[in-house]
Formats: C-alpha cells, sequence, structure tokens
C-alpha cells in the first residue's frame, strides 16, 4: 500500500529529526508528511534540512496552533488528494516506535482502521504510575462500553486508515481534539460499517518537551463519549451496528 505517515508538531525540535529517521526507515519506506502550527522553536526549519537528506518527507506550514485535530484532517485532505492508499496518525515525540508501522499497515489488507493499543495482549504503558494507568484504562473502557464497540484502546493516538473508509466520512464535521478526536474519529469508521482491529504496541511517555494534552481536552472526550453514546441509544435498534473487531 502507498502509505502517508501524518505527523502534527508544536515545538517538537528535540525530538522530530529522530522521529522522521526513523519513519523513513521502517520497512517499506513510507513518506512522511509533518503539518506544524506555526512552532516557534524553529520545528519546521528542521524538517526541512531532514526532508533534504532523507527524501520522501512533506511539510505543510501553518500560522498558528489549531490543535491536533484540526492538523490531522488537513494531512488526511493532502494525503486522499495525492492518491495515498493508507494514512498513519503517529506523535513526533518518539512515544510511537516507527518500526510499529509495517504491522499496522499489513493488518489494512482485512481492516478500514488499525490501532496500536496499549491494552490487548502483548501492549504495554511501561513508565506510567498507577494513578494516570488507571485513568486511562477506565477512560477507554467507559468510551468502549458507551459507544458499543469492542475496543480496548479508543484514545491511542498510533493507528492506520484505509483511504477509502476516510473519504466515507465527512471529516469538516469532526470537530473534537486530541483523545475526543481519536476517539470520534473510531466511532464514526464504525457507524459507517468498517471493520476495526487493534495490534499491541509499547508506548513510551515523552521524556524530552511538554506534553499538549490538558485537562480541558479530556473533559472534552468525557462530553463528546456521552453525546455521542445517547445519540447512538436514541437511534432505532435496527440501525445500531459496530463491526470493530479487537485481537
Amino acid at each position: 500500500m502507498r502509505t502517508l505517515v501524518v505527523i502534527p508538531t508544536f515545538n517538537e525540535r528535540v525530538t522530530i529529526e529522530e522521529v522522521l529517521r526513523r519513519a523513513r526507515s521502517a520497512d517499506g519506506s513510507p513518506d512522511v508528511l509533518v503539518v506544524d502550527d506555526g512552532s516557534p522553536d524553529g520545528t519546521a526549519d528542521l524538517v526541512e534540512k531532514a526532508a533534504e537528506s532523507l527524501g520522501g518527507i512533506s511539510l505543510l506550514r501553518r500560522h498558528r496552533k489549531t490543535g491536533l485535530g484540526d492538523a490531522y484532517r488537513t494531512g488526511f485532505r493532502w494525503g486522499l488528494e495525492r492518491g495515498y492508499e493508507a494514512l498513519v496518525e503517529m506523535d513526533a515525540d518518539l512515544s510511537h516506535d516507527p518500526s510499529a508501522i509495517p504491522e499496522l499497515i499489513a493488518q489494512l489488507a482485512d481492516h478500514d482502521l488499525v490501532i496500536g493499543s496499549r491494552y490487548v495482549p502483548g501492549g504495554s504503558v511501561p513508565n506510567w504510575g498507577a494513578h494516570r494507568r488507571l485513568l486511562s484504562w477506565g477512560g477507554n473502557r467507559y468510551s468502549s462500553f458507551a459507544l458499543g464497540m469492542r475496543i480496548r484502546d479508543l484514545t491511542s493516538g498510533f493507528r492506520a486508515y484505509r483511504a477509502e473508509a476516510l473519504r466515507g466520512l465527512d471529516l469538516e464535521s469532526v470537530r473534537a481534539d486530541g483523545y475526543g478526536f481519536q476517539i470520534e474519529m473510531a466511532y464514526l469508521v464504525s457507524r459507517n460499517g468498517g471493520r476495526l482491529t487493534e495490534v499491541p504496541i509499547r508506548f513510551t511517555d515523552r521524556t524530552e518537551g511538554e506534553s499538549k494534552m490538558s485537562t480541558a481536552i479530556a473533559v472534552e472526550a468525557l462530553l463528546l463519549v456521552s453525546r455521542l453514546g445517547l445519540s447512538r441509544l436514541r437511534r432505532p435498534r435496527g440501525t445500531r451496528r459496530s463491526s470493530a473487531r479487537s485481537v
């Protein structure tokens, strides 16, 4: 599959060159698109430098920070317009191992969305404390229950979509950011009859830079799940479906 890895950035100069090198070195040498939200630390300049030496890297410079969800929507549209068959989401802070990209892509042969999961057998989050692990696990369990989906890690930001699945969505209607964006996208693919699965990943929390997550983003995700869950319950029983499958 012709693959594009979409990486949103804001002030990621410490890790971006290593991420790009490892992404381009993954089996299949996928192309990479960096969507930079006007990083004042010069992240975009480093991307341009890496593109010259590594090849296969494109950059979209944006003038202001508009959020993770908007960056991905922009990247998806860019990739779809250029005929990519698979589009991968990945963080820029080395929390996601680019060497796992080929496994995500391989599963797209039989699925429309493949989620890199921390909570299926073989997945792990080695450097999280018990409190954070419980919050994440509990939030995912609530989301899966409320939305009627058999997916254990709906908030994961390491995932791969078939282009056809994205074309079947109204991306402009997806307004959530952060965790909420990941949950809403998976729910919409499933509601459209898409096939979902999970593969185990090792999630290594960032050791450099600052986290982009906030209490506001977590609250947004909680409210989104509740709204979608209530909407699902109001639909006639015959229209409720989920083809989501997890390993």
